[in-house]
């Protein structure tokens, strides 16, 4: 089976010309991420999609994630020792305002807790309760923009489908769109949540980005059409030493299962600038690609980046390398093999 690529579509890539070369390129699908689209435009975006390409859609969900809300620029600085206001309503956030989503996660949240935006740029430590908004204060500061993951150790009920992504998908379905992907799948329940909407007949993947999915990952994959690693998401909470080798038991425990395996993150993060990549992400490529993934994921190199075109030129040449390789290739095979 060949190595299957996603592409996420964003600024820099949702227009007719580059994903018509993204199409040529052999992208197999192009992702749609909810957590950074507004309802109102899902619409809108996968009728573009559909009349200037052939290639699939998949709607990533939002599912159980906390983010920041929209912030008066993408670099509001707040400083260690300030007093915050976290609003439960949705605002505008500024160095002395923020709020999240979903909307009663800060509800949830208690004196002492502490709430950590965009890995831990920024931590949160919840002083006051009051009847709108809590007071807290900023234990590390740091640079926040909109739309950041945050986490905490608090105990906080999520939906594993969130709202949005029930109306989202519902709007991929009445468009043919059929394939769904489930950010941070922790259960069968969560599975068996998302399929009462998009039904059995749709290709679901389901993301791996938590200790919780991992550790029911034996219940999760029988009921799935392909799994994801989401490396990012899954540092937030086992330390990053640690990722390539629950990459490599995730990979194997799935392979033995016939459950095929996306794999993302920062899998080409210098070409979001560079037109190349570093020779360790050149490296992690294959290494993936050797220890048996079926599909590799771009995210930020084509959904912002500049060289959304050159990332993917970039995954075929280590595919293509990847598809010549046997344990008996020589020096010379690898070394002067026509390209």
């Amino acid at each position: 089976m060949s190595t299957k690529i996603l592409a996420t579509l964003g600024p820099s890539s949702l227009n007719s010309d580059t994903i018509k070369k993204l199409t040529k390129k052999g992208v197999d699908l192009f992702r749609i991420n909810l957590s950074h689209t507004k309802l109102e435009d899902v619409k809108n975006i996968i009728e573009k999609i559909q009349s200037w390409t052939d290639v699939p859609v998949c709607l990533d969900s939002e599912g159980a994630q906390i983010r920041n809300q929209d912030m008066i620029s993408e670099s509001v600085i707040f400083k260690e020792g300030d007093i915050v206001k976290i609003h439960y309503a949705s605002v505008v956030g500024d160095s002395n305002n923020i709020s999240f989503t979903p909307e009663n996660v800060s509800q949830q949240l208690k004196i002492g807790d502490e709430i950590k935006v965009d890995f831990n740029s920024v931590c949160f430590h919840i002083a006051e309760v009051k009847d709108s908004f809590l007071l807290a204060k900023v234990k590390n500061g740091g640079i926040v923009g909109s739309n950041k993951a945050a986490d905490t150790d608090a105990d906080i009920k999520l939906r594993a489908v969130t709202l949005k992504d029930e109306k989202a998908f519902e709007i991929g379905l009445g468009m043919g769109v059929k394939n769904f992907s489930l950010s941070f799948t922790n259960s069968a329940d969560d599975v068996l949540q998302v399929r009462k909407i998009i039904g059995n007949d749709s290709n679901l993947i389901s993301k791996i980005e938590s200790i919780k999915g991992v550790l029911n990952l034996g219940e999760i994959l029988p009921i799935v059409n392909q799994i994801l690693i989401d490396r990012g998401d899954l540092s937030r909470e086992v330390s990053i030493e640690k990722i390539p080798f629950i990459q490599r038991r995730i990979v194997s425990f799935a392979r033995s299962k016939d459950t095929p395996v996306y794999v993302a993150t920062n899998l080409l993060e210098s070409m979001i600038k560079s037109s190349s990549p570093t020779r360790a992400e050149a490296n992690d490529v294959a290494s993936t690609l050797l220890m048996g993934a079926s599909g590799l994921v771009l995210a930020a190199e084509t959904a912002i980046g500049d060289y959304p075109v050159a990332s993917v030129d970039m995954i075929n040449l280590i595919v293509k390398q990847y598809d010549r390789w046997t344990t008996e290739s020589s020096f010379n095979d690898i070394i002067f093999q026509d390209d």
